[in-house]
């Protein structure tokens, strides 16, 4: 069943399952770039932070943006105009959070990204496990443009995607790149023509979502964790990791399906 936490409605979110066992989160702010403000701030700890209290209750979590103009332009700079150094520092420490709150989901996080993705919009499109791209898509970390520096976890997680070197040229020149640049570099895994990026990631969420969720969290986690490791600890992590597997059900279902010449059924149990 669903997490009760997100059994409502939300104000700068939509949050739906367009397929089984799929979660689709929108940033819905169009009017705005789908900017972050405070309230999608929270709004987004929410979703994730329920998701990660419960782990089986989506095999797959898809992230957009409402309209084809933008992922999102990062943080509302007009609702920031005005603020007070200690206003401004306890939303930036909700952003902070938000950026945790993602990068925990348990579920593979797949990334849509039918626009532009700015400052903390690309900082977010970085906390997915993959992202496809709109052909038309810009990207860029303005950061130090404005006074500031990424601080959602862009200076850690653009370096391990696209390398040291040409992160330290994003992030310090400001300047944007095209979604071209971002395939070559590895930081998309496909570009589709506008208006079909949401489709093909739905595609893809689609076939993760009928895999074995068990072995598909523990893959994921696997992963995940052993690129913070040496080779060798990594190793031993995924031994442990695959042993949890060993005594479900659905290990018998994909052997007796596979056997039977049949699709399995997974339960995720």
């Amino acid at each position: 069943m669903p997490p009760a936490a997100l059994d409502r409605a939300f104000e700068t979110l939509l949050v739906q399952e367009p397929s089984p066992h799929i979660l689709q989160v929108t940033l819905n702010r169009p009017e705005r770039a789908n900017a972050f403000t405070t309230q999608m701030g929270r709004e987004l700890v929410e979703v994730f932070q329920a998701l990660e209290a419960a782990p089986g209750a989506y095999r797959c979590v898809v992230l957009t943006g409402a309209g084809e103009r933008a992922f999102c332009a990062g943080a509302d700079l007009k609702e920031r105009n005005g603020m007070t150094d200690a206003q401004f520092a306890e939303q930036h420490y909700l952003f902070e959070r938000m950026a945790r709150a993602v990068l925990a989901c348990p579920a593979p996080l797949l990334g849509a990204l039918n626009g532009a993705a700015f400052a903390g919009g690309l900082e977010l499109a970085l906390c997915c496990d993959f992202a496809y791209a709109s052909e038309t898509a810009r990207f860029a970390l303005t950061e130090v443009t404005l006074g500031i520096m990424p601080g959602a976890g862009g200076t850690q997680n653009l370096p391990r995607t696209i390398g040291e070197r040409r992160a330290k040229e994003v992030i310090l020149t400001g300047r944007p790149f095209s979604a071209q640049d971002a395939l070559a570099w590895g930081m998309v895994n496909r570009l589709c023509p506008p208006g079909e990026v949401l489709g093909a990631v739905l595609e893809t969420a689609r076939t993760i979502a009928g895999n074995a969720p068990l072995s598909v969290r523990q893959a994921k986690k696997s992963i995940t964790q052993g690129l913070q490791m040496d080779r060798a600890s990594g190793m031993l992590f995924e031994i442990e990791a695959y042993y949890q597997l060993i005594g479900t059900e659905d290990r018998i279902e994909g052997i007796r399906a596979f056997n039977e010449k049949r699709k399995p059924d997974f339960k995720g149990r």
